[in-house]
Parts: structure tokens; C-alpha cells; sequence
């Protein structure tokens, strides 16, 4: 018979809760948008876990215990914070005779997320999935358009599967709050995009390759073939986003690859939200090319449907990958 919790040294307590990590930054960053504020958020919670360890009578209930631990801690930070966008979710689409605005350097934007993070044993494939379909930004997107309360109940009952009682349980709210906030939120988000996200198939990962070949030639005719008609783009902090393919040629062809441009860009493959991504890198002074930040694609068949570049080196960090790579 497993010992009460609050019997075991701090030593072996956190062995125990250390096995929920990955799962909880997954929850954390889908109430908070933030890597380093899903990073803090779990953190918090082992804390708050550990302090009131002598209130889960039964370790069976260890997980359902931390992820209430864990949706208050979030719900607590969520009060002094501002809500996360996307460009597309902040304001209206720009066009080309609008200047391009400064960025917006207040922690207002939402931020990729690595699929590393996403990993699960593989006795855990069923986990695993359920994750990754409701990962992609545009979900994450909608959600941050909800009310924080809104956005835990929905996560709890129709991402993560727990009934309402135990939500209501968790929230310390009744099972008719619950289903009436859930009806809201389901509601809200009735038009947004699907969340399921695949891998690229064989015909995507050729449109990927090409991709990569037209951002590091500058080829702007080249990247204008890839995209969809009503393709979207957008680069946050700057708070702008454009739409359709010409006028993403124009932008792209007078700013990105204004110039002497070729070899300008390099990309290194990666993953973010269960969706292509890749660390993208500057030409520096200094031989190399600089981090410069991580950019997310979704695709809509064999055609790219949305461009965001996050325009942060933290990011590429975070995403484990190099800081610098060498000039060719």
C-alpha cells in the first residue's frame, strides 16, 4: 500500500509529480499561450502541490489533483494579464498602402509551441493524439479569444475528457455553470478553423522543400506559386497581417527580399504545434547567420494557407535549435 503523500520526502514526492511535467506545460501553455509562462505555471504548481500535499486523501487522484492545481495556478495569473493574440485575432487585415506599424513589444502575442514538448511514451499513442489535435495555433488562437474561465472549462471537458462534475469539482462551481459556460464556448469557437493537424504528406513535404528553396533564393515568384489564393501572412510583434497571395508578393518582394536577397534567409526544419515550422536566420556581418525567430506554416492541402514568422530568437532557443549557423 502506496503511503499518503504528504508521508513522503520532498526527494521522492517530486519524483512522483515529475512524471506529469510534459502534460501539464501542454495544458498550461494551452491556458496561457506562453512557453516561459507554461514553464512558470508548472513550476507553480509542484510548488502549490508540495505545500498542500497533506489534501489528496487518495494517490490514486494524483493527476486529476494537479491538473486542478495546475488550472487555478493559470486562472490566479490569468486575472493580471493581458489576453494573447495572433495578428489575425488582434486586428483587422492591412494592405499596401497602410504603412507597416511598429511592433508591439508587450507580452500581448501568442507563441509557437515545440512539438518535442508533445513526445509521449509508446504506451501512451491515445494520449499522444488527443494532444496534437488540439495543439494547432489556430485552436490555440481561438481559444485565447474566450474569457479565461471559459477557456479552462472547454480544455477540461472537451480536450482533456473530464465530466462535468469533476470540472465543476476542480472550479468550485456548479455542473449547470459548467455546461452553460461550456455552451458559450463551444459556441464561440463554432467557426473556427479545424484543430486536427497532419503530418505533411509525400506531395506537402515536396511543396516544403520548395519552400525552403524560394526563401533562401529571394525567389518571390517561386513563393507566390506555394501559397493559397486567400494565403495569409503575418510576423508578430509587428501587430499587421495581409492577406492574398499578390498582395503577399508585394509585401514580400519590397521588405523581406528587398535587395540583394539571395542568401539573405536560411531555414533549419523543425515542428510547432503539431504543424511544418521552421527557425529562420538572417545574414550577419559577421559571417554567420543570426537566429531570428520561428516560423509556423499551416497547410491546406498542397498549399500553404498561413505564414507566420515570430520574430524572436528567444523562441529559436527554446526550440533547441542552433543560435547561429555558418554562412554558405
Amino acid at each position: 500500500m502506496q503511503p499518503p503523500l504528504d508521508a513522503l520526502p520532498q526527494e521522492q514526492f517530486g519524483g512522483l509529480v515529475e512524471a506529469y511535467r510534459r502534460e501539464l506545460k501542454v495544458h498550461c501553455y494551452r491556458l496561457m499561450g506562453s512557453l516561459q509562462d507554461a514553464e512558470d505555471m508548472v513550476q507553480e504548481t509542484f510548488l502549490r502541490a508540495w505545500r498542500s500535499r497533506e489534501s489528496l486523501r487518495e494517490p490514486a487522484h494524483l493527476r486529476a489533483w494537479l491538473y486542478k492545481i495546475a488550472t487555478h495556478a493559470c486562472l490566479d495569473a490569468l486575472r493580471k494579464r493581458t489576453r494573447r493574440a495572433v495578428p489575425i485575432t488582434h486586428q483587422d487585415a492591412s494592405d499596401l498602402s497602410q504603412p507597416i506599424p511598429p511592433s508591439v513589444m508587450e507580452p500581448i502575442w501568442l507563441e509557437p509551441f515545440p512539438d518535442e514538448w508533445l513526445l509521449f511514451d509508446e504506451d501512451q499513442a491515445d494520449s499522444a493524439f488527443t494532444t496534437r489535435e488540439n495543439i494547432a495555433l489556430a485552436f490555440i488562437a481561438a481559444l485565447h479569444l474566450l474569457p479565461p474561465r471559459q477557456r479552462a472549462i472547454l480544455i477540461l471537458r472537451d480536450v482533456l475528457d473530464w465530466r462535468a462534475d469533476e470540472v465543476a469539482d476542480f472550479l468550485g462551481v456548479t455542473v449547470s455553470a459548467v455546461k452553460s459556460a461550456l455552451h458559450r464556448a463551444r459556441g464561440a469557437l463554432a467557426s473556427a478553423p479545424p484543430a486536427l493537424s497532419h503530418p505533411p504528406d509525400s506531395q506537402q513535404f515536396t511543396r516544403l522543400q520548395d519552400y525552403i528553396r524560394a526563401w533562401e533564393a529571394a525567389d518571390v515568384e517561386g513563393l507566390t506559386r506555394l501559397l493559397k489564393d486567400d494565403a495569409t501572412f503575418s510576423m508578430p510583434p509587428i501587430p499587421s497581417w495581409y492577406q492574398g497571395r499578390e498582395t503577399i508578393a508585394a509585401l514580400v518582394e519590397r521588405t523581406i527580399f528587398s535587395g540583394e536577397a539571395a542568401g539573405r534567409w536560411r531555414l533549419l526544419p523543425t515542428h510547432a504545434n503539431g504543424q511544418p515550422a521552421f527557425a529562420l536566420y538572417r545574414a550577419a556581418e559577421t559571417a554567420v547567420h543570426q537566429a531570428y525567430g520561428i516560423q509556423v506554416l499551416t497547410l491546406h492541402e498542397d498549399r500553404i494557407a498561413d505564414i507566420i514568422t515570430f520574430r524572436s530568437p528567444a523562441l529559436v532557443a527554446a526550440f533547441k535549435m542552433p543560435m547561429t549557423l555558418p554562412s554558405v
